[in-house]
């Protein structure tokens, strides 16, 4: 299995593909598994590379390990494993503070950058207040809030898959405990005007489509699109419409 050590685990990863760097990081109910959709559709013209967080899949974290404090870290030491210099990031959900951190943090290092049904930890008022009440939404469980209501009845096949790739998940209790708490101001996105994709599903029911209005005003040469009939997991849900939406913005944004 491909495996690198990163900041003291073994961070699982695949690579697929060759052509210019996109990275994908998944969310809380997902793994590396969880892209299954887009890396065939993307890998015949880009280098798609999927990991796995620490803690989730095939990534392990030791039960008093830093946590999400160190998604961003590791993400630049598997880009360095890689040799990878500059790539634009996709980040779901919990995956979009990874990859809006890593963007803060290291500019000159992205080249696009796309968030999907996230808030990412944007440092600001308004936002913030919307990740807290994020946070009591997620109380009825996390499989059942991250797909549309109506996703088990319509696609139950592809739900039944999306529940197996969450079982895989053995996370320490502690792990995204700091999650919340980590802020990634946007001026870097503004500075080097890093080409930012806002996505979102319209039956998002942990992330309405208010949050993608405030997340744009953050970042207003953001690229914005709402897709109908998804939930928080558009890329899973209607990944024909999200893979032609990212297909799009790539072609012109990607290094």
């Amino acid at each position: 299995m491909p495996q690198a050590r990163i900041n003291g685990i073994d961070l699982y990863y695949e690579s697929h593909g060759q052509g210019p760097a996109i990275v994908f990081a998944h969310g809380g109910a997902g793994s590396h598994l969880s892209w299954w959709q887009q890396v065939p559709a993307l890998s015949g013209k880009y280098h798609c590379v999927t990991f796995d967080h620490r803690g989730f899949g095939l990534s392990h974290e030791s039960a008093d390990g830093p946590g999400a404090s160190a998604f961003v870290e590791d993400l630049r030491g598997l880009l360095d494993h890689l040799g990878i210099e500059k790539a634009a990031l996709v980040g779901q959900s919990m995956g979009g503070w990874t990859v809006l951190g890593f963007a803060a943090r290291y500019p000159h290092r992205t080249s696009a950058l796309v968030l999907c049904d996230t808030t990412a930890g944007m440092d600001d008022p308004e936002v913030l207040a919307e990740q807290n009440r994020i946070a009591k939404r997620a109380s009825g469980g996390l499989v059942p809030n991250a797909v549309a209501d109506d996703f088990p009845t319509r696609e139950p096949a592809l739900y039944f898959l999306y529940s197996e790739i969450n079982q895989l998940n053995n996370p320490p209790p502690k792990l995204l405990a700091p999650l919340f708490n980590l802020r990634h101001a946007p001026g870097a996105l503004l500075q080097h005007h890093i080409p930012t994709l806002l996505v979102w599903g319209d039956k998002d029911a942990l992330i309405p489509a208010s949050a993608m209005e405030l997340m744009r005003r953050r970042v207003p040469h953001a690229r914005t699109e709402l897709i109908r009939g998804a939930g928080h997991s558009v890329y899973f849900e209607k990944a024909a419409e999200f893979n032609s939406i990212l297909l799009d913005f790539l072609r012109t944004n990607a290094a």
